[in-house]
């Protein structure tokens, strides 16, 4: 997304936990000309989130477009999801997307210039096809999150988006590399176990994925035309469209 962004011509800051991926990330936009900065930031920490919202302040002063992307993976089934495992996946998914609404929309709506909030849920947000999971129970809550969001803050012009996408090539199968101490150590499973064989049927999905570079084109093309709901898969907007029509009326109603 930052790539996208970068060529539209957007001054764009990242933020992320992993520092060197983070200098990566800007040293390789700052080579094409991109006017770009990098600020550390755990998304589970409202006043990190709120350091790196002054951060874009200080660095490019009115901030007009909020993507609320980070997201980890963990947690399935029933008995084997521990509380640690419930609260981590919470505090990024869900509690990440409440601090950077926290930092930011306040700063949007006093420059009265609008702007464009995306929050990154998933096709998990839309179907419970994962049964009893945190990543899916968190997904579900941005998607309901961002539809009351838009709601209120259309008549303001400032757009929401909900990004759902399904399999994308991302290390987020990967994501217990950032799982803080406090949270204790990711589960580990028999390597014959049936959860071992949900995982590596997970891990081959993502390899088979999309180029993220496809997702952030619709994102692009969502802010531009205002568009709420972001679908990355053909058919899978089919799959929940009864959801969508009650929705919808609800959202107008609301606006109107």
């Amino acid at each position: 997304m930052a790539t996208a962004f970068a060529r539209e011509g957007m001054k764009v800051m990242l933020a992320d936990i992993e520092t060197g991926a983070l200098d990566k990330a800007v040293d390789a936009l700052r080579a094409t000309g991109a006017d770009v900065q990098g600020v550390v930031c755990d998304v589970a920490d409202p006043d990190s989130v709120q350091g790196a919202a002054q951060a874009s302040f200080l660095a490019f002063g009115n901030v007009h477009v909020l993507c609320n992307n980070a997201g980890v993976a963990g947690g399935g089934g029933i008995d084997p999801i521990s509380l640690d495992d419930w609260r981590w996946v919470i505090d990024v998914n869900l509690m990440g997307v409440v601090h950077g609404l926290r930092s930011f929309l306040p700063h949007i709506r006093g420059h009265g210039e609008g702007g464009h909030i995306v929050n990154t849920a998933s096709m998990a947000g839309m179907n419970a096809g994962l049964g009893l999971s945190p990543y899916s129970a968190t997904k579900f809550a941005v998607v309901s999150m961002s539809e009351g969001l838009a709601a209120q803050l259309r008549p303001l012009g400032i757009g929401v988006s909900v990004l759902c996408p399904s399999y994308v090539r991302t290390r987020i199968g990967e994501s217990g590399r950032n799982r803080p101490e406090q949270y204790g150590p990711s589960r580990q499973f028999a390597p014959d176990s049936p959860a071992a064989a949900i995982i590596a049927e997970i891990a081959r999905r993502l390899e088979a994925g999309l180029d993220p570079a496809s997702v952030a084109d619709r994102v692009v093309s969502a802010i531009h035309d205002d568009q709420f709901y972001v679908f990355t898969h053909p058919g899978m907007r089919a799959e929940v469209e009864e959801r969508f029509s009650a929705i919808l009326a609800a959202m107008d109603a609301v606006s109107a």
